[in-house]
């Protein structure tokens, strides 16, 4: 198998063109799309994974629950339902949309489509991308925030998101 191939897009994201992984991350700073799922349990608390340490990118920190690269060709509702698959095991679920924005840190800069959705499982997670799992207090997070604990990603988007944790316009967490 090659190496993946990602869309380059605008800040619109109207994809433009495409790139290798190792061209996107090698500091040329060339914008492409990604998913975010924030997954919640009825209590309201985060699920958040810890990086693998082999991961080439934050390596050990946790971050959201699930995170990925939409492929070419691929639309951003089909990689979130293939990385949901893919990281946590997950087949169905409700998805709700957050925001989309711009993140950019001293390699890459990846527009980014947030979601979040109610589920408590199971959980079946890819032991090669992530070392472990488990749910956090929104106050849990809020005291381990600029200790390195997080992905400085993650950070930012916490911030943004602590509203949207607290909706009451929640699915229900029935996944089928």
């Amino acid at each position: 198998m090659g190496e993946e191939i990602f869309p380059l897009v605008d800040e619109s994201g109207t994809v433009t063109g495409q790139a290798t992984r190792s061209e996107c991350h090698n500091g040329s700073k060339l914008l492409h799309p990604v998913v975010h799922l924030h997954i919640f349990n009825r209590k309201g608390e985060w699920l958040l994974q810890k990086r693998s340490a082999a991961k080439d990118i934050q390596p050990g920190k946790w971050d959201t629950s699930v995170g990925g690269h939409i492929d070419y060709g691929e639309t951003v509702e089909h990689a979130l339902l293939r990385e949901a698959r893919e990281e946590l095991g997950i087949q169905s679920f409700v998805p709700v949309f957050l925001r989309s924005y711009i993140f950019e840190s001293d390699i890459e800069k990846e527009k980014v489509y947030s979601y979040k959705t109610v589920y408590e499982g199971p959980f079946v997670f890819d032991s090669v991308e992530i070392d472990e799992i488990r749910f956090w207090t929104t106050e849990e997070i809020k005291q381990n925030l600029q200790r390195s604990v997080f992905t400085p990603n993650f950070e930012e988007e916490f911030s943004a998101n602590i509203p949207a944790a607290q909706e009451s316009d929640r699915p229900n967490g029935s996944c089928r």
